[in-house]
């Protein structure tokens, strides 16, 4: 993820900064817990980053929650494309034990624990193909990505800073 995050950092060099948070919190991979290094990186105060953290992770979500069956149902179709959506699908499926037996906690923990592999986009990715409903995958993605902050706010700017700050 750090190669990919001070790739992006290079490509958006000279953009302004809260837009550059934007922009690193809604790629995939990288999402929030890479925006949130971003922010302590470039110096971004820890509140105004955080925020924009959030709600940069946060505008993918719908769409994927809303659209991403009907996508890899169209990808599926051509023979090219269905080779990776196949594949996308088998690799949220399998992460998606935990999820399915607890729906909101398990989703909002996938969500919220940062580690490789998950994140608010797996996430919705599992929930939406294990057809969970808007009204408990919603809150327990935001309430992941809420979590997700906070630990990464420790992690990247430290608790001691934190603390000050609120």
């Amino acid at each position: 993820m750090e190669a990919l995050l001070n790739f992006l950092l290079e490509l958006l060099n000279g953009l302004n900064k809260d837009l550059t948070l934007l922009i690193v919190s809604m790629v995939p991979l990288i999402e929030l817990r890479g925006g949130i290094i971003a922010a302590a990186l470039l110096g971004v105060p820890v509140v105004r980053g955080w925020l924009i953290c959030i709600i940069g992770n946060m505008i993918p979500i719908p769409f994927i929650l809303l659209f991403i069956n009907k996508i890899f149902d169209i990808m599926k179709k051509w023979k090219p494309t269905a080779k990776i959506a196949n594949k996308l699908e088998d690799r949220a499926m399998g992460k998606s034990e935990k999820i399915q037996r607890y729906e909101f906690w398990g989703l909002m923990l996938f969500v919220g624990v940062p580690l490789p592999g998950t994140g608010a986009w797996t996430g919705a990715l599992i929930a939406s193909l294990l057809r969970i409903k808007l009204k408990k995958a919603v809150p327990a993605i935001v309430c992941g990505i809420l979590l997700a902050s906070v630990i990464m706010l420790v992690v990247s700017y430290g608790g001691v800073h934190i603390i000050k700050m609120f």
